[in-house]
């Protein structure tokens, strides 16, 4: 698997979170694939910041107009997954099932906030993922050689285990800030998810 297909993988799999998340059952499965989706658009965000757009800015002809438009896409969706991270869960005992009928007291409005960020971050995601694999993928395939798209998948693969997985929009989105910010990010990141009990991957 190269760099491209790498990546339009990782849109397929967030692609399938969303469709897994109409589809949970209860308000824990629910949680669980939004925290899933936080972690892997985190991570994917960031490697392609870190490593994807500044190869794009320097190998495309319209590299840096490019690229700058797909930062400020990722500005709003570090924006709505931080909202996401930041709602509080819904109470331990709450449920929702297929019938729409929910229970917990004051997990309503949890409810509501959630399903609307998560229909506005799908939003955002399905644009992004338009324009990268509509003009940028092909482009970035056309501009570079199998080789060099190869060893991108080995160094994105690596990148993305210390990768953040959670969103940070203040953070620096470019290198060489980025390159410096990431990794504490990361680990920082990590030692909230173990606390919390999160997923990792």
């Amino acid at each position: 698997m190269d760099a491209i297909e790498l990546l339009k993988h990782d849109h397929r799999m967030v692609e399938q979170l969303f469709r897994d998340y109409r589809g949970a059952a209860s308000a824990r499965q629910r949680r669980a694939v939004v925290e899933t989706v936080i972690r892997e658009l985190s991570k994917h965000a960031a490697i392609e910041e870190l490593m994807v757009y500044p190869l794009a800015r320097k190998v495309l002809a319209d590299g840096q107009q490019e690229i700058e438009e797909h930062l400020a896409e990722h500005m709003g969706m570090k924006r709505t997954l931080l909202a996401l991270d930041q709602l509080p869960a819904a109470g331990r005992h709450s449920e929702t099932y297929p019938d729409g009928h929910r229970g917990g007291e004051g997990d309503e409005q949890i409810f509501e906030q959630t399903d609307r960020l998560m229909a506005e971050l799908q939003r955002e995601v399905e644009e992004h993922v338009a324009e990268e694999e509509g003009l940028m993928l092909p482009k970035l395939r056309a501009a570079l050689d199998q080789q060099t798209l190869d060893e991108l998948a080995r160094e994105l693969k690596k990148a993305k285990r210390t990768a953040p997985s959670r969103p940070h929009p203040r953070a620096p989105d470019q290198p060489p800030a980025l390159a410096m910010a990431a990794p504490v990010a990361g680990v920082y990141d990590r030692l909230r998810d173990r606390l919390q009990g999160r997923p990792t991957t």
